[in-house]
């Protein structure tokens, strides 16, 4: 026979001071672990919306970033040839060299600067970007000091507003316009003219790399093989997204800070649970041995005290949630060990990611749980008895 849900429910509500304190511990835990989970699915989301799937990234062979990426004007003059390559309305083929950079600007939350990205293309490179759109302003004119800045960028840093001037290179450039590329990475991007920026940086013919797109789905791994085979060109070819996908590893630090401190946390609260059920079964062992007089079995008794202390456990996980519920939405930045640059993005905390919580806490919940419930089952009729 089976002990009422309700017995469960009035005990917790009777030891409201434990309860509170117990059902807290778990939800910092589950907060911390939310916490740092949603950051890295948001920095996963705005990589993995950043890029073309029919855009193909191709720099020097053997470099690991367009940062370090030598690719110079006369491979490019070659390479937009090569069959599988899609041409623009005006006939002109779907290719854009670039040139990136990094430069700096203050923010008031780093007052000694921190590393943006800048990156040197030509018109047809913005309209090979479907997901960019301007938000404010207008577009850089070729051959002048003008730069767009991307939106993350103008919120984070108060310099960087349409008709201030940011220092770089040789001289000072007017920011001109504001460009939104929704959940994309290049929001943390700075776009300026290719051959101004080059000019300034004395690399007019050793660029960085070349992004082109493929005719169709199909086309695009003959291209990547094509490029990749070719002997003249030296290069190496990878798709858009795969390249932006492996720059998640930026977070990899602090994901496994978090989850180990996250671990070290639910140690805490496992014990603190456990701690509250011996407690609740040290004052209840009348009650319990009465619930024995009445009929009710040890995997009865038992399995109540272990749903008790799932119930705290889960009251502590929804608590949890709820506290990192404000985070969502919330945009941040991060130093890329790819692009020695920031990535700015938001914090994204979905509904997997609080079921998942949830299941953390009553795991939590569990542990603290089953040696108290065994504990309690195991008492003696008489011996619980004699304690009241």
């Amino acid at each position: 026979m089976a002990i009422p849900l309700a017995y469960n429910l009035r005990n917790l509500a009777v030891r409201k001071t434990t309860t509170v304190m117990t059902a807290l511990g778990i939800a910092l835990t589950v907060a911390v672990l939310l916490a740092i989970m949603a950051l890295v699915e948001g920095l996963q989301t705005s990589l993995g919306a950043t890029g073309n799937p029919l855009h193909v990234l191709v720099m020097r062979k053997g470099s690991t970033s367009e940062l370090t990426s030598n690719f110079n004007r006369s491979t490019f003059q070659d390479l937009i040839f090569k069959p599988g390559i899609a041409r623009s309305k005006n006939g002109e083929p779907m290719a854009s060299l670039e040139m990136v950079t990094v430069i700096s600007l203050e923010s008031p939350d780093n007052p000694d600067e921190i590393n943006i990205t800048l990156r040197g293309l030509t018109p047809i490179g913005i309209e090979m970007r479907d997901e960019i759109r301007l938000s404010t302003g207008r577009w850089f004119q070729p051959g002048r000091r003008e730069v767009v800045v991307g939106r993350s960028v103008a919120n984070r840093y108060s310099a960087a507003q349409i008709g201030n001037h940011i220092h770089f290179g040789r001289g000072d450039w007017e920011i001109v316009g504001v460009f939104d590329a929704g959940r994309s990475a290049a929001n943390s991007e700075i776009f300026a003219d290719l051959n101004q920026v080059a000019s300034d940086y004395n690399r007019s013919e050793v660029l960085s790399s070349a992004l082109v797109r493929a005719v169709d789905p199909v086309a695009v791994q003959a291209l990547v093989n094509d490029l990749q085979s070719d002997r003249r060109f030296n290069v190496m070819a990878q798709t858009e997204r795969s390249y932006y996908e492996q720059q998640t590893q930026s977070a990899t630090p602090i994901e496994f800070m978090g989850m180990f401190v996250a671990v070290i946390m639910a140690i805490g609260s496992s014990f603190a649970a456990m701690n509250t059920m011996y407690a609740a079964v040290a004052r209840r062992s009348a009650e319990i041995g009465t619930l024995r007089v009445l009929g009710f079995s040890k995997a009865g008794i038992l399995s109540s005290f272990l749903i008790e202390s799932l119930l705290l456990s889960l009251v502590g996980g929804l608590l949890g949630c709820l506290l990192v519920l404000p985070l969502n939405s919330i945009e941040t930045g991060i130093g890329s060990f790819v692009t020695f640059s920031e990535i700015a993005f938001n914090f994204r905390v979905t509904g997997e990611l609080m079921l998942k919580g949830l299941i953390f806490a009553l795991l939590m919940g569990a542990i603290g749980g089953v040696f108290p419930a065994r504990m309690a089952a195991n008492k003696e009729i008489l011996t619980a008895l004699r304690e009241i």
